[in-house]
Formats: C-alpha cells, structure tokens, sequence
C-alpha cells in the first residue's frame, strides 16, 4: 500500500513539472525605438525639440502640459543649438537657447522638464512602436 501511494505521488509529481514546462512556446519580446529628428521635424515641422541621451523629445503636447510634475536634479543642459538641419546630437536644441537647463520628474521618467530665461517647459520622449 505504501509502495502503491509512493508510486501515485511520484507520477503525480512528474505530472506536474511537465505540464508546467515553457518547452515548445516562443516568447515575443517588444522594443520600444526612438525616432530621430529628422522624423520628428518631417511629420511637425515647427515642434519644439532636443536630443538627450540619443532619445528626441518634444514639447507642445497637450495631455502632458495638464501633468502636475515636480522637477527633481538637474541632468543637463542645451549646449548648441540647430536651426538649420536635422542633424541632432545630445543636448541639442531646435528652439531652446543654449544653457537651458534639463531636468528630470519625479513622476514620470519619459518627461524632462527644461528651464530657461524664467520659463518652464515640459518635454515628452518621442518614441515609435
């Protein structure tokens, strides 16, 4: 009988760790690109942009200009501006003068808020997919 019951819990067992096995199914994985300015500047040419960190952001958006976000450190600031091309490197700016400070939000990482000449702005991570 206690031979019997090992035998049952041992199959069960085996069961069990085979019907839960990830063997023969794909996993999709999905990644998240930024677009260069050269698209941004294509589909809206008057937006209001920068690069940081490789990424292109872009403000003038109205669901982000009704955020309530707080400016937490300093991560930058615009070092040239690019009026002419779409050329773009990191901190570099269409509309923004240079100096203009770059901060992240405490709430949202996709948002920077920028700070010159008394103004603040809100910019958001333009990204494909």
């Amino acid at each position: 009988m206690v031979q019997r019951l090992f035998y049952v819990l041992i199959a069960l067992a085996l069961f069990m760790i085979s019907g839960c096995s990830n063997e023969g199914e794909t996993t999709t994985v999905t990644t998240i690109d930024s677009i260069d300015a050269k698209e941004v500047l294509t589909l809206d040419s008057d937006a209001d942009i920068f690069q940081y960190d490789g990424v292109i952001y872009k403000t003038n958006i109205d669901w982000v200009e009704k955020l309530s976000l707080t400016k937490d450190v300093q991560i930058g600031e615009i070092k040239t501006k690019n009026d002419e091309n779409t050329d773009f490197k990191d901190e570099m700016s269409n509309k923004l003068p240079v100096s203009a400070k770059i901060f992240s939000t405490k709430e949202r990482g996709d948002i920077l808020i920028v700070e010159s000449e008394g103004e603040i702005k809100k910019y958001l991570a333009v990204v494909e997919g």
